[in-house]
């Protein structure tokens, strides 16, 4: 099977003066239903590496192909709607929007991407009910805990049924009960057969992954 995420040779050098190199020579690949973690410290380079992984940015040097399709030549236009299609991102911050239900929450990712909104619903309800909060649907999201804030952020990005799944420090705000509920999840997913690729500093959140690589100023080992 052709792999999700093929990176040859990528670097990401930003102009100075002076100029940083961020990202230097990176060679990953990220097969089907496999489930990584990135981790490091502070200024590392994670988040330049999740930026050219989730197409929010682009190398100064190197290939990269999303499920085959070789980046480089897309067009802006193009690129938005291959990230739109094929990349789900959860972050630190839920980012949802809190006058709005959890169910009207997961049904906003769809609106971009032109789904019917009879659809748009239904897919919503299916993604509500496999995060495990069917019976959240009404609710605002600021009546939820941190935990179950985090499920409709990871169903929002389930919702177009993405090739790849992206977390940044998904557990950076969360107490350890709710941190275990979300790693659990990601564990459920990846079982499905969900490509996941999670970045984080935390050594015990890196552990639950299938593999894991570690970076270092740039450089990932």
């Amino acid at each position: 099977m052709t792999p999700v995420v093929e990176m040859d040779g990528i670097g990401r050098t930003f102009t100075g003066p002076p100029p940083v190199e961020a990202i230097r020579t990176v060679d990953l690949t990220l097969e089907q239903g496999e489930y990584l973690s990135i981790v490091g410290p502070s200024g590392s380079g994670k988040s330049t590496l999740l930026h050219l992984l989730g197409l929010l940015d682009r190398p100064t040097g190197g290939v990269y192909r999303l499920d085959g399709i070789d980046v480089r030549t897309l067009s802006e236009r193009r690129r938005t709607r291959l990230r739109g299609e094929r990349i789900g991102f959860v972050f630190q911050a839920f980012h949802l929007l809190p006058r709005r239900t959890v169910l009207e929450n997961v049904e906003l990712a769809m609106m971009y991407l032109r789904v019917p909104r009879r659809e748009r619903t239904a897919r919503a309800r299916a993604t509500i009910d496999r995060v495990g909060l069917a019976h959240r649907c009404d609710f605002d999201p600021l009546t939820l805990s941190g935990g179950e804030r985090q499920r409709v952020a990871v169903a929002r990005a389930l919702t177009s049924e993405p090739s790849l799944l992206l977390a940044d420090e998904p557990t950076g705000n969360l107490d350890s009960e709710n941190a275990a509920s979300v790693l659990d999840l990601f564990d459920e997913l990846h079982a499905e057969g969900l490509t996941l690729a999670v970045i984080t500093h935390d050594d015990a959140v890196s552990r639950r992954a299938q593999r894991r690589v570690r970076i270092v100023d740039g450089v990932l080992a």
